[in-house]
């Protein structure tokens, strides 16, 4: 979009006005592929009632399933791979794009951007492609080796961000804590923090990354969340599961005991950490001890955060080929067990917050109801995490993007609700030198309870 409005052409969010229509494209899991597909063809019948005159499929659908595309699907006019950015212009003008160049692409702070976020937060790619060989990962094949941006890029592209008004910085990469080994940096994610974190402002800041590989959690990088303020204590550490042998057939290592002791450790460095992971469910092999290890393991947990994702058959990752298949069936039960584990424990975490003023980053009125308002917390990531519904207000009124103060009045599962107490938000600038904004919340003893094999 960036090099399409640098090149002089209008975007517009309605289909039926575009002349020309752009699909960008996921196929890491079947659910991703299917959303892609259904959005393409959906999109086809607006060269048939609309001003379309041209199609064009673009992003990692393209990178797998190219001649497909164009032999299955005729409206599609042209394809755009994940290291063919650069011809975007040419293929939307219809014209014969120049030929790419050979290395794998990677954005820079000069490359052209049009944010789609809200002005007050913000998302900055550090890194692409990935060097683990996760055997239900098929990201690898279609984003390359991993490659890390230039360190004053990185903070060069967050000066601006900030100067303009963003609040919020969310860095993500495919894998974010290997950022900067490329490039010779021993604690290259760690620097690169407390770099961002100096970046002075007007007013607070947020910077989070996203997408942490566990072996890759230094001490260094705890230590340098855990003395800037700036940085938020959230960290997002997809584990994909707590069984050994599946683990081990994920090609990932370590185990539920491994885990545990990982997390004393980040909780020890940072109090009032929140910590999100993710899990896979019914991967081949997985039988229902390995199951029942993962629920024990995540009530051992206590994490604030949990996302599960029913194991997708890809045909050209490496666990396509194991043995011991899941069915489907199976699958959905074992995921709706695990999130009914964790609503439990994500519901006593947030009733710990009741009653305390805590600093939120403002979002505007709600999407659900004009009656709310809706805020999050520093642990509460954009998208991926729940909200803070705001019923009530004192003060002068809210505006989108500001930081407040909230007191919690009432926690759900995922979501808590409350009431702004403070006034403008240079109040609330003087207000948060009393609050810690990461309230230590008690964990169940990092005991396992895990059953040893």
């Amino acid at each position: 979009m960036g090099q399409l409005a640098a090149d002089g052409h209008e975007l517009t969010a309605q289909p039926a006005e575009a002349d020309v229509l752009v699909v960008n494209t996921c196929s890491f899991i079947d659910p991703a592929k299917q959303e892609s597909v259904d959005t393409i063809l959906e999109m086809a019948e607006y060269k048939k009632t609309g001003k379309a005159q041209r199609l064009i499929v673009a992003g990692c659908l393209v990178e797998r399933y190219r001649t497909d595309i164009q032999k299955n699907i005729p409206e599609v006019d042209a394809v755009l791979g994940t290291n063919e950015l650069a011809q975007i212009t040419a293929l939307c003008e219809g014209l014969e794009p120049r030929p790419v160049a050979s290395e794998p692409y990677l954005y820079h702070d000069l490359t052209a951007r049009v944010f789609t976020t809200p002005k007050h937060s913000a998302y900055i790619k550090i890194a692409e492609g990935c060097d683990h060989p996760c055997s239900f990962c098929v990201i690898p094949q279609f984003r390359g080796k991993f490659r890390s941006r230039r360190f004053e890029s990185v903070v060069n592209e967050a000066t601006r961000m900030f100067a303009t008004g963003v609040r919020e910085i969310n860095l993500i990469g495919q894998d974010t804590t290997c950022y900067g080994e490329d490039l010779g940096l021993k604690n290259g994610l760690a620097d690169l923090l407390a770099r961002l974190a100096e970046i002075p402002t007007e007013f607070p800041k947020w910077v989070r990354f996203l997408y942490a590989y566990p072996n890759k959690i230094t001490q260094k990088l705890l230590d340098t969340m855990a003395a800037h303020e700036a940085l938020v204590k959230y960290i997002d550490m997809p584990l994909q599961h707590a069984s050994a042998p599946v683990l081990k057939r994920m090609k990932r290592g370590a185990n539920a005991s491994i885990f545990l002791n990982l997390l004393k450790r980040i909780r020890t460095t940072i109090p009032g950490v929140a910590i999100r992971t993710s899990m896979i469910v019914g991967f081949p092999g997985e039988t229902e001890r390995d199951f029942e290890e993962l629920c024990q393991f995540v009530e051992a947990a206590q994490f604030d955060r949990l996302g599960v994702f029913s194991y997708s058959d890809e045909e050209t990752s490496g666990s396509f080929h194991l043995d011991g298949k899941v069915d489907a069936r199976t699958i959905y039960r074992r995921k709706r067990k695990l999130m009914a584990v964790q609503r439990k424990v994500s519901l006593r975490r947030n009733k710990i917050l009741v009653g305390q003023e805590l600093p939120v980053l403002v979002e505007g009125p709600s999407k659900e109801t004009e009656m709310l308002w809706e805020a999050r917390l520093a642990t509460q990531a954009p998208e991926i995490d729940g909200v803070c519904y705001i019923n009530e207000f004192t003060g002068d009124e809210a505006r989108p993007g500001e930081m407040r103060m909230l007191r919690v009045t009432e926690a759900h599962s995922y979501d808590l609700v409350g009431a702004l107490v403070d006034g403008p938000e240079r109040e609330f600038v003087a207000r948060k030198q009393q609050v810690n904004p990461f309230p230590i919340l008690p964990a169940s003893p990092i005991s396992s309870g895990i059953p040893a094999r």
